[in-house]
């Protein structure tokens, strides 16, 4: 008999989605055409050291690296771009071909991004240094064939749209919650996709508000504070910069009492009391060599 693949077992299961987003502050977007590997800084054809260098600093700075490609076929002789995003906003983008076109990258993520430098991704795309968000979607097949099963047919539904700002990625975490869809800056992640899903939940985080059904959570908070910032996005509408938090106190082991603050509507001030729960063990991942437990997340707002 055959195992189902991690994304569908997940879906049958019912896995909860909140508070699984990748933590990150800035990310760097490394166009690259080629075969990803599992590890894909490890990838042919980037320059030797560079892709270790690069996901190293990402790392130091709070911020992940992910490799990048437009959906479809690259025309002959197109520009790779790079990009390095800050979750509040700037951005900088710049061509490359070689080692040397990457020391401006390893520099945007050591220090932040100069939105004034560079190019944007698109080539002449509005501002360089605020080309509008970016969509990604993983296709990492390498790393997790629900990626690529899943994962290209939205990155295609959602290129049709919105083609100057949609990229394949490679890997975002959450691979069992694939199709996964990263937008930055905002460092929104959503999960569970299909290419009709796709196109209304980014319809709807573009015009300002979040779709709660597929929202995995938000890369610029730790998994807790995603679980508290969905719970009152949940209860009074918003979107992803509506809501922030505020003071978080761990008030045991497994609970955490986390303070939300909001604009746009959403109330000003709200405390949410959040618990750490776990799933039954269980395989995650198509790749993983066994079973393994995931964290869940529930938060109830306060109410005065």
């Amino acid at each position: 008999m055959t195992t189902p693949r991690c994304a569908t077992s997940a879906r049958r299961r019912g896995d909860p989605m909140l508070g699984t987003a990748a933590p990150a502050t800035r990310w760097l977007l490394l166009e690259h055409p080629g075969g990803w590997l599992p590890a894909a800084f490890d990838s042919p054809g980037l320059p030797t050291g560079v892709g270790a260098t690069l996901h190293r600093t990402a790392l130091a700075v709070g911020g992940r690296a992910v490799l990048v490609r437009r959906p479809g076929r690259r025309p002959a002789g197109a520009p790779r771009h790079w990009g390095v995003v800050d979750t509040d906003g700037p951005q900088q983008w710049a061509t490359w071909s070689g080692a040397e076109d990457l020391e401006a990258a390893v520099a945007a993520l050591r220090d932040g991004p100069d939105p004034g430098s560079g190019s944007g991704p698109a080539g002449g795309l509005g501002d360089p240094g605020d080309p509008g968000p970016q969509l990604l979607v993983c296709t990492h097949g390498r790393h997790d064939v629900c990626c690529a099963v899943r994962g290209r047919p939205v990155a295609a539904a959602v290129a049709a749209r919105w083609p100057e700002s949609t990229w394949e990625c490679s890997h975002i975490g959450g691979d069992r919650f694939a199709a996964n869809l990263l937008v930055v800056p905002d460092g929104t992640t959503y999960g569970g996709l299909d290419p009709d899903s796709a196109v209304a939940v980014v319809e709807q985080h573009l015009s300002g508000r979040v779709d709660l059904e597929h929202l995995r959570g938000f890369s610029t908070a730790p998994p807790p504070v995603q679980a508290a910032l969905a719970a009152v996005l949940r209860d009074h509408g918003g979107g992803p910069r509506d809501v922030r938090s505020g003071a978080v106190t761990a008030t045991g082991p497994d609970t955490w009492e986390v303070e939300v603050l909001g604009a746009a509507g959403v109330p000003a001030h709200t405390l949410v009391d959040v618990r750490r729960g776990t799933q039954p063990a269980t395989r995650l991942t198509c790749r993983a060599p066994g079973e393994a437990v995931a964290y869940t997340y529930a938060a109830v707002p306060r109410t005065r």
